[in-house]
């Protein structure tokens, strides 16, 4: 049997359902997060990745929705891990918390509502081709702008700005899409960061460029600084660059380390993945399966030993 947490207890998948006249899944007010937890088959084991920082970015947005939700980041990592058990997960699994109003009301409103959360478990697999790279389009649709929805925060109805850009370079026959800000420069994937490699230096765009801070992204950087001593430019990124780049990649929780061989039909670099990024790929992927003693500090272990 499968188990969700819904509002406060475990039950069958099933039985996790909300009432449609839920007043956030009318107006998009709810905050979601998106975990990945890793099956190490020699240390028998399955590894949350960041855990506890996922939590503690859910707690913080939702906080901007005037959302208090009943939980501390340590409680939910709990819940989470409870969770896992209960489905008795020992592969790869993604997992989605989503915190949201569930009064039955129409007022498109943030006060004098209900929060409360619900967690479910997903087989996701990969969600981009990490292995060979992927084609990418420049968007026409622009990235959310911080005074109208903020990008930082993992909020469902900003989430119609992506699936539109998506939606639209899928139709066009490429793999994801790139978006501009409201100033024309480089932003984001339609749900990763980008970073760009030009004459061995990396460059990613600032968090003012209408971006979600991400904990991948934050990961990644340290990891080119120390592991691979590769300098880091957090800036503004002009459109031309993305088609003199030497290498590129998209970063998430669900892209993971994502090589781009493409940008509007210009091949990046050899139209290969990169000596850079297949390096950082190789230390990503052996940390977050528990295979770095020093990263080990990124992970939460679901069965007790």
């Amino acid at each position: 049997m499968e188990y969700a947490f819904f509002e406060g207890k475990f039950v069958p998948i099933e039985e996790a359902n909300i009432n449609i006249k839920t007043n956030s899944f009318h107006y998009g007010t709810a905050i979601f997060e998106g975990l990945r937890a890793y099956w190490n088959e020699d240390h028998q084991q399955l590894y949350i990745l960041f855990a506890q920082e996922h939590y503690e970015r859910l707690i913080k947005n939702a906080r901007s929705l005037f959302m208090e939700l009943p939980y501390t980041a340590s409680e939910l990592v709990d819940i989470t891990r409870e969770l896992l058990v209960r489905n008795n997960i020992k592969q790869d699994v993604y997992i989605r918390p989503i915190a949201y109003f569930k009064d039955l009301a129409l007022t498109p409103k943030l006060m004098d509502y209900t929060p409360e959360i619900a967690m479910y478990t997903y087989n996701f697999g990969r969600y981009l081709d990490t292995s060979e790279g992927i084609r990418v389009k420049v968007s026409s649709w622009r990235r959310n702008d911080d005074n109208s929805i903020p990008s930082r925060w993992k909020v469902a109805g900003a989430y119609v700005n992506s699936a539109l850009a998506k939606t639209e370079a899928l139709m066009a026959g490429y793999d994801e899409a790139i978006m501009l800000n409201s100033q024309g420069y480089v932003s984001e994937g339609s749900g990763e960061n980008i970073f760009l490699i030009r004459d061995g230096k990396a460059i990613t765009p600032a968090h003012n460029e209408h971006i979600l801070e991400g904990i991948t992204r934050k990961t990644v950087i340290n990891l080119l600084k120390n592991d691979l001593v590769v300098r880091v430019e957090e800036r503004s990124v002009a459109r031309s660059e993305l088609y003199v780049a030497d290498e590129i990649f998209l970063t998430g929780t669900a892209a993971e380390v994502t090589p781009v061989i493409e940008v509007d039909n210009r091949k990046v670099g050899t139209g290969k993945i990169g000596d850079i990024t297949r390096q950082l790929q190789e230390l990503y992927f052996n940390a977050v399966r528990g295979n770095i003693e020093r990263y080990r500090s990124w992970l939460t272990p679901v069965y007790e030993k």
